[in-house]
């Protein structure tokens, strides 16, 4: 499957997977880090507000009526009994801690401090996540206060709705984001011989503070990870890289440098080897080249032996003209040959070309053969490659093109690639033989005559000569009749 946005080089896929890897362990390892640290808060909490709220019960419960309403209503005036710790308190009434009044001016270094751990703790409080699992507080909760008040207390706990209600505040014992959320829970106690009592605690945050920092020790992890896949990287994807292009060169009919053998073991055997297959392939090529060039040269000379017999030995005039044109096509087919393997073993340079005026040179020299050549679009700039091969490869289209179809029509598009399209208005050629007129001295059955047979080897020609160019070289029938050769050459 093809992702649109997936990098599609080595080191892009290497960078993301990485990335996309260390960021989901990142957030796997927050997510439980968070819920742990969730759980403990609630465990905690829940645990001091349980003995909170039953040293307040065990406490109102043994003093007298008249005192216990007393001590009651300043609780509940009070807000509660101040901070989580140790309550002062003795049989005849209780000590709530009072405010600490106003010490001497701190110090202008405290004072930094304090105002730099107030800014801290402001941007911890804003910045939260959000936790995909509900919190069990209030039934932990009404478990740890049955645990501490015995079975002869009953206890219920409901989300509180008046905030003006008669009750004691029991404040958090964690205060900012982690020890409190939205709203309060309003938690009866009623026990025997003792009136009910009502506790009002927050609700616990089902949010926990990300630490501030965070973000940018995970962007220093990213850039550390890029930095040394960067590194790490390098060695691999530049031999990949040398390979795939002399890959490339060699598939275009050139030799290519030998590859540099450096880099990891696996590297290096792989360079190890396409050298040696390049260098295998070009000798076997050679020989086979040379041997059948030398044969097609050699059968030169008896064809032109046999030629001069047939003209001196033979009387008869219409034997003599039909062996003649036995031997006419016996020698096309060997110069064939020769152009063949001259277009194999060419080295010509490149150099910029002007498509344009080459394309016109091939019209004019059909239109003098009395031939119909049209010309649409142009190109828009030189493009490099070897001009007599380009020149051979479109002759031998247009050639077929008005051989076999009266008329040729040239349209050039440029842009990202550069397209030469040749078409004719002839019979077209079968669908399973568009592929099979590429082979060397294949011709169709039905173009075997002495006028339009050629020699099998225009389409082979030019198809070498396109991919020599990096390009390629396609055949399809059109809709309205007559065959269409499309020339695409890459300006990359």
């Amino acid at each position: 499957m093809h992702l649109r946005f997936w990098p599609q080089s080595l080191f892009g896929r290497l960078i993301a997977a990485t990335v996309i890897g260390v960021l989901l362990a990142q957030t796997a390892s927050l997510y439980l880090v968070a819920r742990n640290e969730q759980r403990v808060v609630t465990e905690v909490t829940t645990r001091l507000w349980a003995r909170r709220i039953s040293e307040i019960t065990f406490m109102l419960t043994q003093l007298p009526a008249r005192q216990r309403a007393l001590v009651l209503r300043r609780l509940q005036a009070n807000g509660g009994p101040g901070p989580i710790g140790p309550m002062r308190w003795r049989a005849g009434g209780m000590s709530l801690r009072a405010p600490l009044p106003p010490g001497p001016r701190a110090p202008r270094r405290r004072r930094w401090l304090f105002v730099h751990w107030a800014m801290r703790r402001r941007i911890a409080s804003g910045l939260h996540i959000r936790l995909p699992f509900p919190s069990d507080s209030p039934a932990l909760l009404v478990q740890r206060l049955h645990h501490e008040l015995g079975g002869a207390y009953r206890i219920g706990l409901v989300p509180a709705i008046s905030a003006t209600r008669a009750v004691i505040r029991v404040s958090p014992p964690l205060p900012g984001p982690l020890g409190q959320g939205a709203g309060f829970y309003d938690v009866r106690v009623s026990g025997p011989g003792t009136p009910a009592l009502l506790f009002r605690v927050a609700r616990i945050s089902r949010s926990v503070p990300l630490p501030p920092r965070l973000l940018l020790n995970l962007t220093l992890l990213v850039v550390v990870l890029i930095a040394a896949l960067y590194v790490a990287t390098r060695g691999i994807t530049q031999p990949l890289s040398r390979l795939a292009r002399a890959a490339e060169t060699i598939g275009r009919g050139n030799r290519a440098p030998p590859l540099p053998e450096q880099g990891a073991r696996e590297l290096r055997d792989a360079a190890r080897a396409f050298n040696t297959m390049q260098e295998r392939l070009h000798r076997y090529l050679d020989s086979r080249t040379g041997v059948l060039a030398a044969m097609s040269h050699d059968l030169k000379t008896p064809l032109t032996r046999l030629r001069l017999q047939v003209e001196t030995l033979i009387d008869d005039a219409a034997l003599r003209a039909r062996l003649g044109r036995e031997l006419d096509e016996m020698e096309s087919l060997v110069r064939g040959a020769l152009a063949l393997f001259r277009g194999l073993d060419e080295q010509e340079a490149i150099e910029p070309i002007d498509l344009d005026a080459l394309i016109e040179s091939v019209r004019h020299g059909f239109v003098e053969m009395g031939h119909e050549v049209s010309v649409i679009g142009h190109s828009a700039g030189p493009f490099p490659g070897r001009p007599q091969a380009l020149k051979r490869c479109l002759t031998n289209l247009v050639s077929n093109a008005v051989k076999f179809g009266e008329r040729a029509h040239i349209e050039v598009h440029d842009g990202a690639a550069l397209r030469i399209v040749v078409s004719d208005e002839g019979p077209g050629v079968p669908q399973e033989s568009l592929e099979r007129v590429f082979e060397p001295f294949f011709r169709l059955e039905s173009s075997r005559n002495r006028d339009t047979g050629g020699t099998g080897l225009g389409l082979s020609i030019a198809r070498d000569v396109a991919q020599a160019h990096g390009g390629t070289l396609r055949l399809r029938n059109r809709p309205q009749g007559g065959l269409e050769a499309e020339l695409r050459l890459s300006r990359r």
